[in-house]
């Protein structure tokens, strides 16, 4: 079994000597009224929190959204919460380097912070209609050419879209996207056996989920990948642009994002974010975040993406000619075995 990462747990305050001397009682007296008020205030020298939020749409759609959220948070934590906006790779560094202390990631990006920036996660995202999930998804324009082709209710736009690809600009998000890259190279190519760029006339990274979304609204990109939330969150930030949009492909369900806070913050206050992440409903907030609450989790939450990334892992040494047999045997065992202690 992979074993979960260990909390830092913070120094027990030393405990006072007892005095004989009854001289000495009211200084005791004043000790234990000093040492139980430091005591309930929980981590008083962090003044503040930084929270990181993975920009998948422009910021002044995010800073809308997040708002509202932050300064609750704050009331709950009784300390400011600020804003911090940056890509996968921005996320994952800031925690690493302090910069941020809390964050809401995407099962990729969280499972490379877990491993070099000290991120734990302890809740995961309730979708708006209550699932502990989420879709990765292909789009394409709805005036496409080849969308008649696609049976939608059957659902083979991803057999179609393979057979026409030598024709067609494709785009995924981000390369450390859990749903616009991991899932659907999983899903649509290795298990295809097929590499995108031998696959399609281009592929380009298109950064957020939104400015892929526009991409293929506007008709630069014929096909791309995406996800079920922040489509969602399009039909209220871009809706005429989301009217462009039909959806083609549906992902098997994968775990929600994680919300992750470095390994190292002091238990009480570790508690306190816990306290307010599993009681928060209040839906008036939660609804632009397309998200009605948040479920305690673990790191083990998101092994099934460890156990994706594997998977790509395996299929790329199986088709790597540069290893020898020898070398690919020792390689893929090594590769098993990390599959086997996920499980």
């Amino acid at each position: 079994m992979l074993s979960l990462f260990l909390v830092l747990a913070t120094a027990a305050l030393p405990l006072l000597g007892c005095s004989e001397s009854k001289s000495n009682d009211s200084a005791e007296v004043t000790s234990e009224i000093t040492r139980s008020e430091s005591e309930g205030a929980c981590a008083p020298e962090i003044e503040q929190m930084t929270f990181g939020i993975l920009a998948a749409e422009s910021e002044g759609t995010l800073e809308e959204q997040w708002k509202p959220f932050l300064a609750k948070m704050g009331e709950a934590i009784d300390r400011q919460v600020l804003p911090f906006y940056a890509d996968y790779s921005g996320l994952i560094a800031a925690m690493g380097d302090g910069e941020i202390q809390i964050a809401w990631y995407g099962g990729k990006a969280y499972i490379e912070a877990a491993d070099s920036s000290q991120a734990e996660a302890f809740a995961q995202t309730v979708s708006h209609e209550g699932y502990l999930g989420y879709y990765s998804h292909l789009i394409m324009h709805k005036d496409h050419p080849l969308l008649p082709e696609i049976d939608l209710e059957n659902g083979d736009g991803d057999r179609i879209v393979l057979e026409a690809a030598d024709g067609l600009d494709f785009a995924f998000n981000d390369r450390k996207s859990t749903s616009g890259f991991l899932v659907p190279i999983y899903y649509l190519f290795i298990q295809n056996n097929l590499e995108p760029s031998n696959t399609f006339k281009s592929v380009e990274f298109s950064g957020s989920h939104e400015d892929t979304a526009l991409a293929v609204a506007d008709r630069d990109i014929d096909v791309a990948t995406n996800n079920s939330e922040a489509l969602e969150r399009l039909k209220v930030s871009h809706p005429q642009a989301y009217e462009q949009l039909q959806v083609i492909w549906t992902s098997p369900i994968i775990p929600g994002d994680p919300i992750a806070y470095r390994q190292d913050l002091p238990d009480c206050l570790k508690e306190e974010i816990q306290e307010f992440f599993y009681t928060f409903t209040d839906r008036d907030i939660l609804e632009p975040l397309v998200w009605s609450g948040f479920d305690p989790a673990s790191d083990r939450t998101w092994n099934t993406i460890r156990e994706l990334e594997i998977a790509k892992e395996i299929e790329s040494v199986k088709q790597d000619d540069s290893l020898n047999e020898s070398d690919k045997s020792a390689t893929l065992e090594i590769l098993q075995q990390r599959l086997r202690q996920l499980q």
